[in-house]
């Protein structure tokens, strides 16, 4: 069993001489000391999480691979839905198969604290500029602005965020992510310039909000409104907040990414359903982690039952293309689907 404490791998026999305590089966904590709270655990393990989950049980790299394609499609079938994966040099065949049976996987960890801090700073830096500058739209895609728990306005969709912050520019190149741009094919880039760009989102409840949730949907509506399948298309996505299934946050359909063409078109309401279907599984997520889901999949973002602060929900969405190079400039024109979800937030009285 390994456990991971701030971006640093640890082995039980390591962490349990560093903080005094034993580990229990699970990854959950025994403390040896009535006066050792979980606050002074938290400090001495560098650990970004809160409450009682300081250790997280982690899916070790396959250290011999399974030696046939159905070898490992069969391990990953036997794996739970809630399995966390550590993302190494490579992807395994496990870790594959796993993202091809279901259409989603987790990796545990793959941001340090400080990454997380520093990319929330870039973020608040971003926000006032945009607010002076009374920015509506990026490169023709709306600035979703709402309001913060103190009634200030608060930008909740930035898109295009690594134009506009170097160190997000350079994080989303770091060579940790190599393994997973090798999932969407040898030549694949960063599309800061092209679709949407680099979008960080903040959903939150409160009076006024602009983004607290987000309705069914699949990525491929606009290859549906052209009357053909998609094809394979990942999102990448960096997770800023500890996020349990009670908390809200991203629900899939798993296998749903396999379905045809009807059932992609006419499965559900696109963006105006929030109604929970019994197929789905809520994606929890730790500070750091980073998910990979096929936009084929029905997916949405339950809100969260906590107001204020509390229910504040951050992710950031990297593109990784193949396609031909499409980028976008400041003139660029509003999208369809982007004017068509504005109309509906309007009738909503979100904005």
């Amino acid at each position: 069993m390994k456990f991971v404490p701030s971006g640093r791998e640890w082995t039980l026999a390591q962490v349990e001489p560093a903080l005094g305590i034993s580990v229990a089966d699970g990854g959950r904590l025994a403390r040896k000391s009535r006066n050792l709270g979980l606050a002074a655990l938290a400090r001495r393990a560098h650990w970004l999480g809160v409450q009682e989950s300081h250790m997280i049980q982690v899916a070790k790299p396959e250290t011999q691979s399974p030696s046939t394609p159905a070898a490992a499609a069969a391990e990953a079938a036997a794996l739970p839905l809630s399995t966390r994966f550590e993302l190494g040099a490579e992807i395994t065949p496990v870790q594959r198969a796993f993202l091809d049976r279901h259409g989603f996987i987790t990796f545990s960890q793959v941001l340090s604290t400080a990454e997380v801090e520093q990319v929330d700073a870039e973020i608040n830096r971003v926000q006032r500029r945009w607010l002076d500058e009374g920015r509506k739209k990026v490169y023709g895609i709306p600035v979703f602005v709402g309001k913060d728990p103190e009634g200030q306005p608060f930008i909740q969709r930035f898109a295009f965020t690594s134009q506009f912050s170097t160190y997000i520019r350079q994080l989303v190149r770091d060579e940790r992510f190599y393994p997973v741009r090798g999932l969407i094919g040898d030549s694949t880039r960063v599309g800061d310039e092209e679709k949407d760009g680099v979008v960080f989102n903040r959903n939150l409840n409160v009076p006024g909000s602009a983004y607290p949730r987000l309705g069914w949907h699949t990525d491929g509506l606009r290859s549906l409104f052209y009357l053909r399948m998609p094809g394979p298309m990942l999102n990448v996505g960096l997770h800023f907040d500890r996020v349990r299934a009670e908390d809200g946050g991203l629900r899939v359909i798993p296998g749903s990414h396999k379905q045809g063409f009807l059932k992609m078109a006419f499965g559900k309401p696109y963006f105006v359903s929030h109604r929970p279907d019994p197929r789905e599984v809520a994606v929890e997520t730790e500070p750091g982690d980073l998910t990979v889901h096929d936009g084929r999949l029905w997916h949405r973002v339950e809100g969260s039952p906590r107001t204020g602060w509390q229910s504040l929900r951050r992710t950031m969405y990297v593109p990784y293309l193949t396609d031909a190079y499409a980028p976008k400039r400041e003139d660029s024109r509003t999208p369809l689907y982007h004017e068509l979800g504005r109309l509906l937030r309007r009738a909503k009285g979100s904005m």
